[in-house]
């Protein structure tokens, strides 16, 4: 809360050493939606090696179609979720959309853009529609144990 209130802008990364027990959330993305949700964040960046969401693997179909903006991540876009397209990743597509949920069932909108841009957070920060975003909606009801319990 401290270095919110500072300014600081925080970066999370699962295999970033923060202390001596490992916290094992399993993936990048969960951890930033469930530090996103505690710290009441309005907005979760998350920077990927893929433009946002599409209807499809666009490596694997030059069909698939961008989806810039979701208002509600159901079921629907839930089975647009893959496993990881890259070497590097672990998780991706499905745990970017489950992040998606537990950031917006806080109230924060959540955004995935393509890290390779190198401005991307100042072009987003200056309110350029790039990425994909997931529209927030506060869930009275929400609690983040449950929603972790359900992902397992």
């Amino acid at each position: 809360d401290r270095l919110l209130e500072l300014g600081a802008l925080p970066i999370i990364n699962e295999n970033d050493t923060i202390s001596t027990e490992e916290i094992a959330v399993g993936d990048n993305d969960t951890l930033s939606a469930v530090v996103a949700a505690t710290t009441r964040a309005e907005l979760l960046i998350l920077l990927s090696d893929i433009d946002g969401l599409y209807t499809d693997d666009p490596r694997k179909n030059p069909g698939a179609q961008f989806i810039d903006l979701v208002d509600k991540v159901d079921d629907h876009y839930m089975k647009m979720g893959k496993g990881s397209g890259s070497d590097v990743g672990t998780g991706g597509m499905a745990t970017k959309l489950s992040a998606a949920k537990i950031a917006n069932a806080s109230g924060a909108d959540m955004i995935i853009a393509n890290g390779d841009d190198f401005h991307v957070i100042h072009r987003l920060l200056d309110g350029r529609n790039i990425g994909t975003l997931f529209v927030g909606h506060l869930d009275e009801n929400f609690d983040l144990v449950d929603v972790l319990e359900e992902d397992r």
